[in-house]
């Protein structure tokens, strides 16, 4: 579901592969609902060593993240979320289309671009990459209401899977979009564009120097 409010707009878990479809890269979307962290050996645990996730993520979002939690004074397995900041999404690149084709995944978040692989599970799956804004992970931490579930715990803090509920968790910018768009690549060649033009007038003025 997607609902504009305050100006913002948010999209609800369970979200669905039209939910997505009106979304570009560029867009700036907001998450409400189900967010579970999910690193390296997560991924590398379901595409390569063959095991299902014990969180169920269909229609909801993931975030490249290794957060720092603590538990919660006075409650029996309870935590709660003090940092999560992004993780350089492109480590992940490598297992994305198999993991969002098992998952069926809608929503990654994480730092940085993404590759092919990304491009080509969005496309096909209809799901989207965001980027949340390096630098912010107490920011972030405030708009996890609570972590309802956690496992794999044994893998230490940051790769646990930390499954939270958030609110209006953002601002998220659409770097891939479901229909494979990347605005990272398609900025690399408009930049790389501007840098040539500029290479070549530069060199006008400094043609004396050997």
């Amino acid at each position: 579901m997607v609902e504009m409010r305050n100006g913002k707009k948010v999209l609800i878990t369970p979200i669905t592969a039209e939910d997505l479809a009106d979304i570009k890269i560029g867009d700036i979307v907001y998450l409400d609902g189900d967010l579970m962290t999910c690193r390296d050996v997560a991924h590398r645990r379901l595409v390569e060593g063959g095991r299902e996730l014990p969180y169920d993520i269909r229609g909801k979002a993931i975030f490249h993240a290794g957060p720092i939690v603590r538990p919660v004074p006075g409650q029996e397995d309870a935590y709660e979320m003090v940092s999560v900041g992004p993780t350089t999404s492109m480590r992940m690149e490598k297992f994305e289309y198999e993991f969002t084709k098992r998952t069926g995944v809608r929503v990654i978040v994480g730092k940085g671009g993404m590759g092919p692989n990304t491009e080509r599970a969005c496309k096909e799956f209809g799901a989207i990459h965001c980027v949340f804004p390096a630098g912010c992970a107490v920011v972030a931490a405030t708009e996890v209401e609570r972590i309802a579930e956690h496992h794999w715990d044994e893998l230490g803090m940051p790769e646990t899977l930390w499954c939270c509920k958030v609110k209006e968790f953002g601002p998220l910018i659409v770097s891939i979009d479901a229909q494979g768009h990347n605005m990272f690549e398609e900025n690399k060649v408009i930049f790389n564009q501007r840098k040539d033009a500029a290479v070549e007038e530069i060199c006008k003025h400094v043609g004396f120097i050997k």
